[in-house]
């Protein structure tokens, strides 16, 4: 686990170095075509600041398999049905987590997921993650629960929900987050490195700019996947530093677009983007701090976050995703020995909730979105085009919010506390 731990991390630095180095960065790209670009939807044009929230690998069930029984019976129950023991015997059945750390990484992969996935039966969790520190695999059955994250179970309950947010692709990081901005994976993957001077895909900062609509990527760790791209790499005034978010979000300048990265680096009480063994209080309480100086600004009035995870990490969830629209004519780009497959399908399911004055109370929508929905929403609130097939079809949210008026002008968000003895266990258990 320490190895595959250490290797994630030092294939962040590494592109992190090269997209610092990088000899283009400068101050403008071309501009696309605005063709096809819309007037916003009476309502949502009351929208002026969108944030925008993708955490790390972790399923819906990961994290609300038990919401139903925990005030939100509107959410999809999960059946605690199970999985094959690897080593024989009974099932592996779905378990609350004591511990607030992983003692391995789990498998995400494009193999990994597909084997997870088995065609639908959503089967193969266990047999994918198997480890030398958990031989039967069962830590992907593990789930919290409003105990260990009452933040999180908060605004799930008091905002508006998503239980059928599905990831873009059954795969790992990179491709998932491609989709969030540029409606595609391009033939992506895996965590592929970039070449020089970044991916020269268009994506929804060049529309943007194109728009005269303002955004800013803030950072914790000075990282964003979103420097993969020319378009970020050349405009690098506008990455900003964590500390300069809460400066924005208490002086009401905070941009039309806003998009706030965790810190993937540091030890496991460290690193806030929940990415396993992480301790997960670590990442809620980053996100709750992230709301809290959302809801105390300026700009909260017609603000919208949309928190959601980059893809289920490995963990278990017992919704199979549906067929999707394929974003283009680029195929998976498979090495020998892959899995065959193609970008029809979305990825495991996972949590995304709408924190907005505007977002329904204690709100679960059932309709299937992926990332290319926030993507779209965003589009549809500026006037933008959509950049493929995936976006230009999938559902942009707006179900999940009520423009009649605010609901909700001065929320109390729940405390995000950071467990001491919970803490040391996971110091323990990753020294």
């Amino acid at each position: 686990m320490t190895s595959i731990l250490r290797n994630r991390r030092r294939h962040l630095v590494g592109i992190l170095a090269l997209a610092t180095m990088a000899s283009t960065w400068g101050t403008a790209v071309a501009s696309s075509s605005s063709a096809g670009a819309v007037a916003a939807p009476t309502g949502v044009a009351k929208i002026n600041h969108v944030v925008v929230m993708m955490q790390e690998n972790r399923s819906f069930d990961s994290y609300f398999a038990r919401l139903h029984y925990q005030g939100q019976p509107a959410s999809t129950i999960e059946p605690l049905g199970g999985n094959p023991n690897p080593n024989g015997g009974a099932a592996i059945h779905p378990f609350l987590k004591t511990t607030l750390c992983e003692v391995a990484d789990l498998n995400h992969g494009w193999n990994g997921t597909h084997q997870e996935w088995a065609g639908g039966t959503m089967s193969g969790f266990t047999a994918a993650n198997v480890d030398p520190a958990d031989t039967s695999g069962s830590r992907t059955m593990g789930y919290y629960a409003k105990g260990q994250l009452p933040f999180y179970n908060q605004i799930a309950n008091d905002f508006s929900i998503a239980d059928h947010y599905f990831a873009s692709t059954l795969t790992q990081t990179f491709p998932n987050r491609f989709y969030l901005v540029a409606g595609t994976s391009f033939g992506h993957i895996r965590n592929d490195v970039p070449p020089p001077g970044g991916y020269t895909q268009p994506t929804v900062f060049r529309e943007l700019d194109a728009a005269h609509v303002s955004w800013k990527i803030y950072t914790a760790s000075g990282f964003s996947e979103n420097v993969l791209f020319a378009d970020v790499q050349q405009h690098s005034a506008n990455l900003k530093p964590l500390s300069q978010y809460f400066t924005d979000a208490a002086n009401g300048t905070l941009p039309q677009v806003t998009f706030v990265d965790s810190n993937p680096f540091g030890k496991v009480n460290v690193e806030s983007d929940e990415h396993p063994p992480a301790n997960v209080q670590v990442g809620e309480k980053f996100v709750h701090d992230i709301a809290q100086a959302l809801v105390s600004s300026p700009n909260w009035s017609s603000s919208a976050m949309f928190l959601t995870y980059d893809e289920h990490g490995g963990f278990y969830d017992h919704v199979a995703p549906p067929a999707a629209p394929i974003p283009d004519n680029i195929p998976p780009m498979l090495q020998p020995g892959d899995t065959a497959g193609a970008f029809d399908r979305y990825g495991i399911r996972v949590p995304t909730i709408v924190i907005s004055p505007y977002a329904k109370k204690h709100y679960v929508s059932h309709t299937v979105y992926d990332h290319t929905s926030i993507l779209r929403f965003i589009e549809t609130r500026f006037g933008l085009p959509a950049l493929t097939n995936r976006d230009a079809h999938a559902d942009p949210m707006l179900g999940m919010f009520d423009f009649s008026a605010i609901q909700r002008a001065h929320p109390i968000l729940a405390n995000a506390p950071v467990d001491a003895a919970g803490a040391n266990q996971c110091a323990a258990m990753h020294p």
